[in-house]
């Protein structure tokens, strides 16, 4: 089964699963970088638009992401085989690779961090390496 995603919905599957499964990608030795600059301008931009709303990290990241900066995926255990950088049309082009049954979960809000997780990496590797 294949499914198509706008970019929007990408977006949106994405920041779910930075929100689900970020604390799981660093059993496999790996640390989600962005630049310190780059995060205060998303960070900044995002207060601007949104004034009264509660901004989280995962908020941040995804906001970066939309103003064309980067996020990398630091492997920390190995050589670093599997750093990996992605920027926004990296979310738009493989969220929608995720298994099926992956992407149907957290479309259905039944979704979990092993969702999320899979969806990160297949995001950032083009694949579901690790678990």
């Amino acid at each position: 089964m294949k499914i198509i995603l706008t970019n929007e919905e990408s977006e949106k599957i994405f920041h779910n699963a930075l929100c689900n499964g970020l604390p799981y990608i660093h059993g496999y030795g790996l640390t989600l970088e962005a630049d310190k600059q780059d995060y205060k301008a998303a960070s900044q931009k995002l207060k601007s638009e949104k004034p009264n709303e509660l901004i989280c990290y995962e908020d941040i990241l995804l906001k970066m992401l939309q103003m064309g900066y980067k996020l990398t995926l630091v492997d920390e255990e190995g050589d670093g085989a599997y750093t990996s950088e992605i920027g926004i049309n990296e979310v738009h082009e493989r969220v929608q690779l995720a298994p099926a049954r992956n992407l149907i979960n957290t479309l259905d809000e039944t979704d979990d961090a092993e969702d999320a997780d899979i969806i990160i990496q297949t995001v950032f590797f083009n694949e579901v390496i690790f678990g």
